[in-house]
């Protein structure tokens, strides 16, 4: 049997991959697919994929494509979610801003640099005319606990997360959300260590059969709504939003998108050379 190790966000994206494990799929298929946690999001999993620690991940776009162009020695060999990921602004419930404009030069906290979290920092910072170098400032806090942490006791001034994850904490009124800021792309993509890809594309494919099997059709699941809720502490309501807006993906990666992301990351000043398409992608 073959172990595949693989990475993701302990988020409701990723329950297909909960449901395919549960029902023994890869084992099916002599493959041992061994999911692991990453609460530190794309920054931690970009760093796991170059060890070698994982051989595949579950991982926001624009992260994964920085840091392959950046030498990262791995392929995106599909995408995920087709739809952008809604990013909800935050700020400490009892905090005197009320606007995105109140958070001009302000603290953003962040996972850890090349995150997602600190890459939409700077998406957000252009959409409102901001100058990104003076205008942004970073508190890194590993993870969404670590944001709670820093936004209560006055660390951070702002942090940026799927909308939705971050819900139960502004209910409970320890976040307040001042603005949504979506990604100008699709969100998740699947990504391939280069020397497991080339050792195992059957077993890649296999995988990616399996998986998208499950989400070409995750919305008809009998009660999906409510397992969503029940197992990552959401609200009925909110998650029957979710489900409205967004779309799984069985395809590759287009080179457009590719070359979009890119260019946006490169006038950012947060990446210095765009990669050929093919350097980014495989297509297996």
């Amino acid at each position: 049997m073959k172990t595949v190790n693989i990475g993701g966000v302990p988020e409701h994206f990723n329950l297909a991959w909960y449901l395919t494990l549960k029902g023994g799929e890869y084992k099916d298929e002599d493959i041992n697919l061994r999911w692991k946690d990453y609460h530190g999001g794309t920054g931690a999993m970009t760093e796991a994929l170059r060890t070698g620690t994982i051989d595949m991940a579950v991982i926001l776009t624009e992260g994964i494509v920085k840091d392959i162009a950046e030498g990262n020695p791995s392929k995106i060999v599909q995408t995920f979610v087709q739809t952008p990921l809604i990013w909800g602004i935050h700020v400490a419930h009892g905090s005197e801003f009320k606007s995105v404009e109140d958070l001009k030069g302000k603290r953003c906290a962040i996972s850890r640099y090349g995150s997602g979290s600190h890459l939409m920092a700077y998406i957000n910072a252009e959409n409102h005319g901001w100058n990104l170098e003076t205008d942004l400032n970073f508190e890194v806090v590993q993870d969404l606990d670590g944001a709670v942490e820093a936004l209560s006791n006055g660390n951070a001034d702002y942090f940026m997360w799927e909308k939705f994850m971050t819900k139960p904490i502004v209910d409970s009124g320890i976040f307040r959300r001042i603005a949504n800021c979506p990604t100008p792309w699709p969100c998740f993509v699947i990504a391939v260590r280069n020397e497991f890809l080339e050792a195992n594309e059957r077993i890649v494919k296999i995988i990616l059969e399996i998986i998208n099997n499950t989400t070409i059709d995750f919305k008809e699941i009998p009660s999906i709504d409510r397992m969503i809720a029940n197992r990552y502490a959401l609200k009925l309501e909110d998650v029957q939003e979710w489900l409205t807006l967004t779309e799984w993906s069985q395809s590759h990666l287009d080179e457009a998108t590719v070359k979009k992301v890119q260019q946006k990351l490169i006038q950012l000043d947060i990446l210095s050379a765009q990669r050929p398409y093919h350097q980014i992608v495989k297509n297996v």
